[in-house]
This record gives structure tokens, C-alpha cells and sequence, in this order.
């Protein structure tokens, strides 16, 4: 794993965390997309990363699938782990000081805008 490569994860990661913690999102929504586009992951790789990074309590039975089948790179789920728990602190805080309605704006948004680039914009 590269330094570059390092960097990346732990960006998500914390993009990760701070996005749950201020509009309750996270996994799906950030991070298989984030492993698809900017790690070249297939679409069950990142699916199985994620999954490991969230593995206790969350996805302990989903994650044993995708280990099983090769899909889960462990190295890659710790370093999303460590960004996303420092990041769900941060956007949490940020969050709860914003008012109720612009936090829905926000989630309202980044769901459009994911959507459209998963729907107009995936690399084939």
C-alpha cells in the first residue's frame, strides 16, 4: 500500500465519519462509492471493505461472506475505520450546531448528487 494510497482511505474515511455524524450517513452512501471511484474497487470489493470497517456489531455475518470470498481487504477497512471514527466526531459536532433544516438540505443534496454521477458518471 502506498502512501498515496493511505491518504486516500483515511480522506474517506474522515469524508465519511464527519458526513454520519452530521446527517447520519456513511457506508453505502460514502464509502462504497468513494473505494469504486477513487481506489478502483469493484463494486463487491468495496461493499466487503466497508463492511469489514463496520464489522463489530454492525456487519460481523455479512462481512464473514464477503471474507470468505476474497472480498475484503483488512489493511484498507482499519484505515477507513480510523478516518471514519475521527471524522463522525467532527461532523457530529459541526452538526448539532447547525440548524435542522439546513442538515436535511445537506443530506437532501449529496444524495442527488451521488446519485447522478452513479447514474451518469460511472466509470464502465
Amino acid at each position: 500500500m502506498t502512501a498515496q494510497q493511505i491518504i486516500i482511505l483515511i480522506i474517506i474515511g474522515l469524508a465519511a465519519g464527519f458526513l454520519g455524524g452530521m446527517v447520519g450517513i456513511g457506508g453505502g452512501i460514502i464509502i462504497v462509492p468513494a473505494l469504486v471511484f477513487f481506489m478502483a474497487f469493484s463494486q463487491h470489493q468495496a461493499q466487503g471493505t466497508s463492511l469489514a470497517m463496520m464489522l463489530l456489531p454492525v456487519g460481523i455475518f455479512a462481512v464473514i461472506n464477503y471474507y470468505k470470498r476474497g472480498f475484503v481487504d483488512v489493511r484498507y477497512a482499519l484505515l477507513l475505520g480510523l478516518g471514519f471514527t475521527i471524522g463522525g466526531y467532527l461532523g457530529s459536532r459541526l452538526s448539532l450546531g447547525i440548524a435542522q433544516d439546513t442538515v436535511k438540505k445537506v443530506f437532501a443534496l449529496l444524495m442527488i448528487i451521488v446519485a447522478f454521477k452513479m447514474l451518469f458518471l460511472d466509470k464502465k
